[in-house]
Order: structure tokens, then C-alpha cells, then sequence
């Protein structure tokens, strides 16, 4: 049984303070009536002072002694891939709930480690995935649900992105195996989420990895080739090397009674909506379509809000450690692929 927090704000902290966590603070702030921001963590002690200063609450270069002395209720992790394992399973033994970004871990056997974690804590795990709370994509998910293609044939993604090399030389982590990955498992998580969650479970990966342009370890582009266990088949175009800046996110599905694209720079354009039979919220999806300058979309005080009714006990979670899983497998089948040039079929454990 989950510990659920009523009649106070629930007490958060946030752990690392990179480009993300603005997401993360704005947030807090416009949860304000039910979060409390109390504490901070950082390695970089500038970053760390600035942050402090700014929010007006302690500061801690060290997990360990954050949980100790302030006790938060949950953590939301956004530092490297790579930490998150390490970091949620400390929280966890601290009996303290996790909300961590994308992706939850670089590996898989981590991944698992933190489930297990938590669920003998008696914890939640929050694992983000802010961009299906868009509202194009709330739309797709809708009319996906009612059945309104029929059966789905082909399903197409694109993520044609840019990042320079300035981008990977920003922190010395950037671009690695251990605390990164590539172009798919970073850059494009949000968009391998959407292959399970939309489409369905997935049966076969084949894909190609490569390094074209960038001095890093890992993939800059790459593509895949998907059969999904309802018979549709698809195919998933990544790369950081567009020109000259980010181009187009998005998703076009094909089904014997209906064609969808969702594009734009993060599937934020409905751009061809045609099914043989009209719904009423049909007439909706000019109002779903946004502008955006940021590729994180303005999914996250929505997710939020969903963490706050699950801690409050009044929901469920959207996106919990084992649905966080779910786009972890495919992308670790992913890279086997890649790595071993064959078909790798799901799922990875029996």
C-alpha cells in the first residue's frame, strides 16, 4: 500500500539542474497550492548556488544527504540517463517517491533494478513522457482507441533533429554509452514511446545505427524497421544532423479507413486528419494544433498534475517504472539490432 499525502503540500525536490529542470521548477510553481519546493541537488557547485539562490531553498551536492535532512516526499530526477538507476533505487531505500525524465535508464537490467526497487520500498515511480499529454496526440490516441483506422497498416515516424557538436561538448557526458545514448535513446525517446503506446506492443526491430558526423560514442542517426503484433508493419527515420536547425517530429499512420499526420517540429501540426466516418471532435483539431519553440512541448505541468492526484490517491499513474519499461525494451532491442545486424524479437525476457 502506497503512502498517500493528504491535507499538506506534497514536499519535492529536484536533482540536477540542467536544461530540463526549467520544465521542472515552472511546474512546481504552477502547482504551487499542492507542491513545495525544498530542496535542490547538484554536482556543479556554481549551478548549484545559482539555483538555490533563485528558488530560495537548501542546496546538496550529495543524494544521500539531501534525503536525510530534508525528507522530501518525492524526488524528480533530471540529471544524465546514466545516474538514474543509481539515484532512484537510493531514493527508493529512503522511502522516498521517484519521478525521473527520459529515458528511465541506459540499460535494461537497470530499468528492472528500479522497479524492483521502488515496489519493495512501497514507492511510486513517475517515469515522464510529458508528450503524450500534447493535445494533437491526445486527439490520435482517441480516435486509435475507438477504432476509428480499422486496422492500422503502416506507420511512419520521423525525428529529424539537429544538435552540433558545441551541443556534445557542453558537458563531457553527452554523447556517451554510459550515461547518454544516442540519437535514439535521447534525442528521440519521446517518439519510441510512441510505437507501444499508440500502435501497440511491438513484435520484431531490425534497425541501423550510425556515427556520420559527430565526434561521439554513440549514434548520431539511425533508422528501424518495426512489425508489431497486430500485423502493422513501420519505420522510424532519426537523425541529429539536420540542416540547419530542427525540421520535423512526427507521425503519420495509414489505416484501411483512415490517414493521420501529426508534424511540425514535435508533433505539434495536425496536418492531414481523413477518416471514411466524421466525429464530432473532428472540427477540434485546428485548436490542437500549437506553435512551439521547444521540443519538449508543454506536456510537463500536465504530468505533473497526474503525479500529484496519484501521491493525493485520487488517480492512477499515466506513466509508471513498468510503462516506462515498455519504450526502454524497444530501444535496448533497438541497439542489439544495430550492434548485431539481425531481427531482435519482443519481448527481450520470458
Amino acid at each position: 500500500m502506497f503512502n498517500i499525502i493528504k491535507d499538506r503540500k506534497i514536499k519535492i525536490a529536484v536533482v540536477g539542474c540542467g536544461r530540463i529542470s526549467k520544465n521542472h521548477f515552472d511546474s512546481i510553481e504552477k502547482h504551487c497550492e499542492n507542491l513545495e519546493l525544498v530542496g535542490i541537488c547538484d554536482n556543479d557547485p556554481g549551478v548549484l548556488n545559482a539555483n538555490s539562490q533563485q528558488y530560495n531553498v537548501p542546496g546538496y551536492t550529495d543524494l544521500a544527504e539531501l534525503c536525510t535532512s530534508i525528507v522530501p516526499d518525492i524526488i524528480s530526477i533530471c540529471t544524465p540517463s546514466g545516474l538514474h538507476p543509481e539515484q532512484t533505487i537510493l531514493a527508493a531505500n529512503h522511502n522516498i517517491h521517484v519521478m525521473t525524465e527520459k529515458p528511465m535508464a541506459t540499460r535494461w537490467k537497470d530499468g528492472l533494478s528500479m522497479v524492483r526497487a521502488c515496489d519493495n520500498a512501497g514507492v511510486r515511480l513517475f517515469v515522464i513522457k510529458q508528450n503524450r499529454r500534447n493535445k494533437t496526440l491526445q486527439l490520435l490516441k482517441r480516435a486509435i482507441s475507438e477504432k476509428r483506422f480499422g486496422r492500422i497498416n503502416m506507420v511512419s515516424l520521423n525525428v529529424f533533429w539537429s544538435r552540433p557538436q558545441e551541443y556534445y561538448d557542453s558537458s563531457r557526458w553527452r554523447g556517451t554509452w554510459e550515461l547518454d545514448g544516442g540519437a535514439f535513446m535521447n534525442q528521440a525517446s519521446h517518439y519510441v514511446d510512441l510505437l507501444d503506446w499508440l500502435i501497440g506492443p511491438i513484435a520484431d526491430i531490425q534497425a541501423m545505427t550510425g556515427t556520420l558526423a559527430r565526434d561521439i560514442e554513440v549514434e548520431d542517426s539511425g533508422v528501424m524497421n518495426i512489425r508489431w503484433r497486430n500485423g502493422a508493419l513501420g519505420s522510424m527515420s532519426v537523425t541529429m544532423l539536420t540542416y540547419p536547425k530542427n525540421y520535423e517530429g512526427s507521425i503519420t499512420i495509414l489505416g484501411e479507413k483512415g490517414t493521420v499526420r501529426v508534424g511540425g517540429v514535435a508533433v505539434n501540426e495536425i496536418q492531414h486528419w481523413k477518416f471514411d466516418q466524421p466525429a464530432e471532435y473532428d472540427s477540434t483539431i485546428d485548436d490542437a494544433t500549437y506553435s512551439t519553440t521547444s521540443v519538449y512541448g508543454f506536456g510537463h505541468p500536465l504530468y505533473f498534475k497526474n503525479v500529484i492526484d496519484v501521491l493525493r490517491g485520487e488517480a492512477e499513474p499515466e506513466t509508471d517504472g513498468r510503462e516506462g519499461l515498455k519504450s526502454l525494451e524497444v530501444l535496448i532491442a533497438t541497439y542489439l539490432s544495430a550492434r548485431d545486424n539481425k531481427t531482435v524479437s519482443l519481448p527481450l525476457e520470458y
